[in-house]
């Protein structure tokens, strides 16, 4: 099983790092998909509440276009820019988000879904 992304209705192929953040993710998607809204935040990523707390391995790191990280434990971030803080590296995106995340607002959906290999 893996977790699928979509902003906005659309699929991003994602690549997920295999932590305990993950795993918690990946257990609570079991029960049912999460539809959250991530508003743009210092010109650089969009952040929203999970409404959960999953487990943090928090490393002062720069984040990149294209990463996911978790924030304060309960925070989804997508990436579009650059930043230096504290995170947990939950995956990345393998193509360029920027023109669907450098809105106002997204809408983000994480299903889990079967492995097609």
């Amino acid at each position: 099983m893996t977790i699928t992304l979509s902003i906005d209705g659309q699929n991003m192929p994602v690549t997920w790092e295999e932590n305990e953040a993950v795993f918690a993710l990946k257990k609570a998607l079991e029960k049912q998909p999460l539809t959250i809204t991530l508003s743009a935040y210092g010109g650089f990523e969009q952040v929203g509440e999970l409404g959960m707390t999953l487990p943090s391995q928090n490393t002062q790191q720069t984040a990149q276009p294209g990463d996911i990280m978790l924030y304060n434990s309960s925070q989804l971030v997508l990436f579009y820019g650059q930043n230096r803080w504290s995170y947990t590296k939950l995956g990345h995106m393998a193509t360029d988000a920027k023109s669907q995340l450098a809105k106002d607002k997204v809408t983000v959906t994480l299903t889990l879904e079967e492995n097609n290999d």
